[in-house]
């Protein structure tokens, strides 16, 4: 692809558009719990401050209606404390405030400019040309010379500030989002073996990864766990009780268990699924080998067990390339936590080359503590995408 990178970019004096994904955990009084996402950007941003841009920094935070769907202004707060220059608040997003606000800055000065999605055509997706048409970019764009996409994590959605303004401007990726592109296009050239461990609960785009690296021979061990486990699990007519089927229907992926079913049909040599799983019995963890399953009434599968654990770190052990994508189960409870913890460490202390997915993969990493990963991606949906191969909007916008 013919993507331009901030090293094609003469960025002195010119007022620079980035988009940049800094949706993060808000506290009870709606200020910042984690400023992970807002320190991923940093390099991006010190850079184009450093080499004399003024930048407008465009973000979105929460969604209509939920419950984190909030103001900036604590965001600018954080950059300001986190970058080399200063970093102003704007309550606008592309009105005459907005406007006025990027062209009072100097050389080297940002303003974060408001919620994107407080305007209601950024909560929709459409071509780039279309896109290009819409209140917010064509009135931004009329105040800027140049574009710079660093929200790798908001990738695969096709929405007007993602995928407009490369159709109006010079456009660039990010150091962000180019790391992304760079490690996660190349990740099938890694040595083998390769092992792809697909836990979380994001399971239509899971078994759609799954697909893709078994059908394309990619990869030479599909590890299973989370909600996906669960899946596999009824698939292979495995009873693991009535609440973790119930869990499955609520989540509306019940049709999901027979994408599962025609994987495990066609390579079941190659999908590993637990041997053993925990549940909560009395408050405690219990742990049940697949002959002892169904759990008792109520009782629901929480994390994968330490024999899966066991059999999961030897086959990690002898990788050349790990792919891990989701945790093995309920992690944020400390009674569940042993098989994400443990089996992320053993990924981490293998000498594969490890790439991690984002979204819950990484915040568990931050909860454990854990390093020695080689690449931890700031995507969860746009990592699992990409892994399939399925093309991304916002980085097909900036192939130029």
């Amino acid at each position: 692809m013919a993507i331009r990178t901030l090293d094609d970019l003469d960025a002195t004096g010119r007022r620079v558009g980035v988009r940049v994904d800094i949706n993060s955990p808000l506290a009870s009084d709606r200020s910042l719990a984690d400023d992970a996402r807002l320190r991923a950007h940093v390099e991006t941003l010190d850079e184009l401050l450093d080499r004399g841009a003024r930048v407008a920094v465009l973000a979105h935070q929460g969604r209509p209606g939920g419950d984190e769907f909030a103001r900036l202004e604590p965001h600018a707060s954080r950059l300001n404390e986190l970058l080399d220059g200063p970093v102003s608040y704007c309550d606008a997003t592309f009105s005459a405030d907005a406007r006025d606000a990027v062209n009072a800055l100097d050389d080297g000065e940002a303003v974060l400019l408001e919620n994107t999605r407080f305007y209601s055509e950024e909560y929709m997706e459409f071509d780039p040309e279309r896109a290009a048409e819409t209140f917010l970019v064509d009135r931004l764009s009329s105040v800027l010379d140049a574009y710079v996409n660093d929200a790798f994590a908001a990738a695969h959605r096709s929405q007007p500030s993602l995928v407009g303004f490369p159709a109006v401007l010079p456009a660039y990726a990010g150091r962000v989002m180019a790391s992304e592109i760079d490690v996660l296009g190349g990740v099938d050239e890694k040595p083998d073996p390769r092992i792809d461990i697909v836990g979380g609960a994001k399971v239509p785009d899971s078994l759609s990864v799954v697909r893709h690296v078994l059908e394309h021979d990619l990869t030479d061990a599909v590890l299973t766990a989370g909600v996906v486990a669960n899946v596999f699990l009824l698939a292979a007519s495995v009873q693991i009780g009535d609440a973790s089927a119930q869990f499955v229907r609520d989540k509306g992926y019940w049709d999901e268990v027979g994408r599962a079913a025609d994987l495990l049909d066609g390579y079941r040599d190659r999908i590993h699924l637990p041997t053993d799983v925990a549940v909560e019995r009395d408050g405690e963890r219990v742990e049940l080998d697949r002959d002892e399953l169904p759990p008792r009434d109520g009782e629901a599968v929480m994390d994968i067990g330490h024999d899966t654990i066991a059999e999961y770190a030897d086959l990690v052990e002898d990788a050349g390339t790990v792919v891990l994508n989701g945790p093995a189960g309920v992690f944020e409870d400390e009674t569940f936590a042993d098989g994400t913890r443990d089996l992320f460490t053993a990924v981490a202390d293998s000498d594969a080359y490890s790439v991690v997915g984002g979204g819950d993969s990484a915040a568990a990493i931050r909860r454990f503590e854990i390093a020695g990963f080689d690449h931890v991606s700031t995507g969860g949906g746009a990592a699992l995408r990409m892994l399939t191969g399925e093309p991304l909007p916002a980085i097909d916008a900036l192939d130029q």
